[in-house]
């Protein structure tokens, strides 16, 4: 018996096609033979050569060979079931160009998933698509395809997946679509569709997207649930985006069409202007009126649970609301600031020594503020999370800190102090530091480094629109490893030391994007009606009291993280799918089912040279995921994968920099 060998090939172009039946024994086998074969050539027979194929679309790779023996054939991209039928062909980024030629996919009768994703293939779908009834999986994306969305696809009845993205397909969306009741996912953006969507009843439907095309009208009722991203781009209108106008038109369309009416009459702007006028000096005297108000009185107290706008997201919470500019932190403290030792840090006392503000390293030695800066502080709320809210406080020195207040704290003073001050005494350069704490009966306080790119979870998830910036692998992957080293510094600290609370909110940016792990210690402080539910997506399953965490369920957490750099999929968003899995288990079952790459955020696949380490950084958040705890690996090893995969990243940039 011949060894079978197993060759992986990205080849461009057209090779020659004699290389189709040659070979000393015979014993060669080439792509189009599978096709024309209906796929039943996964397996060769002793003096069975490949025939000779005609000439198929310009780029189409039509004499992928395989020198086998009495094995199955294992060509790159080509799976075969038990009956050596072609059950799976998969050729994403292989630079195929032209049309797919008929009487070739078509021949695959008993193919289940076809992938021909981000190559250059154009023209119309080949119809004799209808031959292939079982088809699951469809990944077209990102090619050159054109024409109207064909009916033929309707008759595919057992399609579970359809990626049409990225192409130049045109027409309607039309109703056939609700023929396909297993559908679940249905992808059609960044495509020329025009007209309406219609309502689709597709009772699995989890993902859809029509973003960027033409189309206009309102959002059918089935798929008001959708996110809004899903239909950016577009002149839609009603849930879940802006409402429509009274006509049924988007805002936008509604704008244009009163653009055409009748212009003002000399009358009505002269009356305009006047009124302007006289708004403007009134606005002025409000201006002078205050600018004097406050120079009799340097600050406004404003209580701190008095909000105002929302605030978009910095920290990484979830924003609710900004306190009036010019408010400080609270009206119900006046202190004289008093330095005081206390052997660890550097107190501010007020009022006889009942307010006292504790500093940490840097922040003690220098003693830029004190408490009663603090509270004078102008400050805007960043967003409200676990352990409480968190503010932006701008000092009057011009110094920027981060202010938490903290929620339902049920441990002693004393043992409040001690778990703080173990944390104030943590140093490391991907951890956010503690400056300060405050303590009262009424009021817990800590104050930390202002992160001035916010949180993680803000960049990936907090605008899918045009214009946004994509973190590109280089930033992602780095982040991993800062956020990887702040956590096996943290575990280092002792056996039972965790954070407890790793999730991508947590994961702070400064203006280079290096990684800041906030938030550890915390777990410990807060009652456990203020810690994160199940549902979060990033708590490991054994944890059922989420105050006694472990090393092990913050590794968890981290692959859960690290599945979130990959697939720019948010844990704690719907549901996955409509079985609700989680992300891990989503990502082994399309992983299993499908060509790996597929898990990965569309983001990432632009660039270049960096699909062998995504697959390596996959194999690492599945090995963190690990369902038992002991199957784990420790954050130091997780920390030293990560690095090695960098410094060999690096090595190669640069040497394909020199060539």
């Amino acid at each position: 018996m011949a060894q079978t060998g197993h060759l992986k090939n990205n080849l461009p172009g057209v090779l020659p096609t004699e290389l189709c039946h040659e070979g000393p024994s015979n014993d060669s086998v080439c792509v189009t033979d599978i096709f024309h074969s209906g796929g039943r050539k996964c397996r060769s027979g002793g003096g069975q050569s490949g025939a000779t194929a005609p000439p198929v679309g310009r780029g189409w790779p039509y004499a992928l060979l395989e020198r086998v023996g009495a094995e199955p054939v294992q060509v790159a991209g080509v799976q075969c079931d038990g009956n050596n039928h072609v059950v799976a062909l998969r050729l994403p980024g292989a630079s195929l160009s032209g049309q797919v030629p008929a009487a070739t996919v078509g021949n695959l009768t008993r193919l289940r998933t076809l992938s021909l994703r981000f190559n250059s293939l154009t023209g119309p779908l080949p119809s004799d698509l209808t031959s292939c009834t079982e088809l699951r999986n469809l990944y077209l994306h990102g090619n050159r395809f054109s024409g109207d969305l064909p009916d033929f696809l309707f008759s595919l009845r057992d399609l579970v997946r359809l990626n049409l993205a990225g192409n130049n397909f045109s027409g309607e969306i039309q109703s056939g679509f609700n023929d396909l009741s297993r559908l679940r996912t249905l992808y059609l953006e960044n495509n020329q569709l025009t007209g309406s969507i219609p309502e689709l009843k597709l009772p699995n439907l989890a993902q859809f997207n029509v973003s960027f095309n033409r189309l206009n009208g309102s959002v059918p009722e089935s798929l008001k649930s959708m996110p809004a991203t899903s239909f950016a781009g577009n002149l839609l209108c009603g849930p879940p985006l802006e409402s429509c106008s009274g006509n049924g038109t988007s805002p936008v369309t509604a704008q244009r069409n009163n653009k055409k009416k009748d212009g003002l009459s000399g009358g009505a702007i002269a009356g305009i202007v006047i009124g302007s006028v006289l708004g403007f000096l009134l606005i002025l005297l409000i201006l002078l009126l205050l600018c004097r108000k406050k120079n009799s009185k340097k600050t406004r107290s404003i209580d701190i649970a008095t909000f105002k706008n929302p605030e978009t997201e910095a920290l990484g919470e979830k924003p609710i609301g900004e306190v009036e500019n010019g408010g400080g932190l609270s009206n119900r403290y006046s202190v004289e600031a008093m330095p005081m030792g206390n052997g660890k840090g550097t107190e501010m006392v007020g009022n006889g020594g009942a307010k006292k503000l504790v500093f940490f390293g840097n922040a003690a030695a220098a003693r830029v503020f004190d408490l009663e800066d603090l509270l004078r502080a102008s400050a805007e709320v960043l967003g409200k999370g676990t352990f409480g809210t968190a503010y932006k406080a701008v000092l009057e020195v011009g110094m920027v800190v981060a202010v938490k207040r903290l929620k339902d704290v049920t441990i002693s003073e004393r043992e409040f102090r001690e778990k703080i001050e173990a944390v104030g005494a943590m140093d490391h350069d991907n951890l956010v530091p503690l400056r300060a704490y405050y303590y009262s009966i009424e009021e817990k306080l800590l104050v930390y480094d202002y992160m001035p790119m916010g949180s993680l979870s803000a960049l990936l998830h907090g605008n899918k629109g045009a214009g946004r910036t994509p973190l590109n692998w280089e930033i992602r992957s780095g982040v991993a490893l800062g956020a990887a080293r702040g956590l096996e510094y943290l575990h280092s600290q002792g056996p039972n030391v965790s954070h407890g609370n790793i999730k991508s909110s947590n994961i702070l940016l400064t203006k280079s994007y290096e990684a800041r792990v906030s938030d550890f210690g915390l777990a410990h402080l807060v009652g456990l009606s203020s810690t994160p539910n199940r549902v979060a997506g990033y708590r490991a399953p054994e944890v059922t009291d989420p105050r006694r965490v472990s090393q092990k369920a913050d590794v968890y957490s981290f692959g859960v993280l690290l599945l979130e750099l990959l697939t720019g999929k948010a844990p704690t968003h719907a549901l996955l799918n409509e079985e609700g899995v989680d992300l891990p288990r989503w990502v082994q079952s399309v992983v299993k089912e499908e060509w790996t790459s597929e898990v990965f955020d569309l983001e990432l696949l632009r660039y270049q040279n960096v699909d062998e380490e995504m697959v390596q950084v996959l194999q690492l958040a599945m090995d963190c995921a690990a369902q038992y705890p002991d199957n784990r690996p420790s954050m130091s090893v997780v920390t030293s994968r990560i690095e090695e995969l960098c410094h060999s990243s690096f090595a190669r940039q640069r040497s394909l920099s020199t060539i």
